[in-house]
């Protein structure tokens, strides 16, 4: 899961991005509302944090503007103001929850699950395609009684390409989905894990196949 933080105070958005990459998320952050408004508008994330009081755009205002674009990304609000008032013009606005600074680690964990839950496809910890299953707990992929170890990256790629079925996935959708925005990676680095996963794919005796796309990107397709 790929979460944004827009959050002004430095300390907090960096203590909040360790929480949640301990707890197997990848996290990006925007330090200003301009910046966050165009980084969540990418369509990359599955959750945004999302702090009220920012520079150059108040939290409300991107919200606003994001919702005005048609993006449903799950928005949890952050805010030390906790007037009745400001909590209802922040889910008026669009936001899905608002929690009040200062909170617990483990309250803001158990939001973002929540909000999560909205979305079908993330609730799985057993995904499957085809003759595949990719276990979310273990990092093993698995083809009837034969089964591999994933490292981190392998099954970050593995799982968009399942959740995507019959999509095709641009190698700009990769790169900032599996690397962010601030990586030097290149598309190399996008077809070096790609090789890894074929690789794998054979070693298991899979039916699935992860089919090249030409100037496009990749999909999975199945015999």
């Amino acid at each position: 899961m790929r979460v944004l933080i827009v959050e002004d105070e430095v300390r907090l958005a960096a203590s909040l991005q360790d929480l949640l990459e301990l707890n197997g998320c990848t996290a990006d952050i925007s330090h200003d509302g301009e910046s966050g408004l165009d980084n969540a508008l990418s369509g990359i994330y599955d959750v945004i944090l999302l702090d009220v009081m920012l520079p150059k755009l108040d939290g409300f205002s991107v919200c606003r503007r994001l919702r005005a674009e048609g993006d449903s990304t799950p928005v949890l609000m952050l805010t030390a103001r906790d007037q009745v008032e400001d909590r209802v013009e922040g889910l008026d606005c669009g936001a899905d929850y608002y929690l009040t600074k200062p909170f617990e680690p483990r309250e803001l964990l158990a939001c973002v699950r929540a909000l999560t839950r909205r979305q079908p496809e993330l609730r799985a910890d057993l995904l499957e395609y085809g003759d595949l299953k990719l276990d979310k707990n273990a990092f093993t992929l698995s083809c009837g009684q034969r089964s591999v170890r994933l490292s981190r990256r392998e099954f970050d790629l593995m799982e968009l390409l399942m959740r995507n079925q019959g999509l095709v996935l641009t190698k700009e959708t990769l790169l900032l989905k599996l690397w962010g925005y601030e990586s030097d990676a290149e598309d190399n680095n996008v077809e070096v894990y790609i090789s890894f996963l074929r690789k794998k794919l054979t070693h298991l005796r899979s039916q699935v196949k992860i089919k090249t796309i030409r100037l496009v990107g990749y999909c999975l397709e199945t015999a």
